[in-house]
């Protein structure tokens, strides 16, 4: 049974532990790699170098979204082909494990999940809801 008065915490903080892990990826790609670093990196894989400036984009937006609860299925949704493209042009050569050498696709696998659950259960609390400007959050039990 779910609990009504909790699971709305519950898609917060999901919600905002997958926006910030977008963020920080965007970031790292814009301030360690810099972003024509990026655009090398995937030209190496045989990728058009300028989507890495599309995946740059994708991530800081998507993770800006999720913390705000901006469309959150939807976002949440969107988010997944990133991480699909990651396993099958980087990590999924690598094997299973994140340890392995050029690590390998679990982390990015669970993060998929993480992502479908988060589409699932919706904006939770504290989101500002498509469509209203207002913040919403749940109802205190009565």
């Amino acid at each position: 049974m779910i609990d009504t008065r909790t699971a709305p915490y519950a898609a917060l903080i999901l919600r905002v532990t997958l926006g910030i892990l977008f963020l920080a990826h965007a970031g790292l790609k814009v301030f360690v790699f810099t972003p024509a670093g990026a655009a090398q990196f995937f030209g190496s894989l045989g990728l058009p170098p300028a989507l890495a400036y599309l995946t740059i984009l994708v991530e800081a937006v998507g993770g800006a979204a999720l913390i705000a609860g901006f469309h959150t299925r939807w976002v949440a949704l969107a988010l997944v082909p990133v991480l699909v493209g990651a396993i099958v042009t980087v990590h999924g050569p690598a094997g299973f494990f994140f340890t392995n050498p050029k690590g390998g696709w679990e982390y990015l696998a669970l993060w998929i999940v993480a992502l479908v659950a988060q589409a699932l259960l919706g904006d939770g609390a504290y989101a500002v809801r498509s469509g209203s400007a207002r913040l919403s959050r749940p109802l205190s039990a009565a």
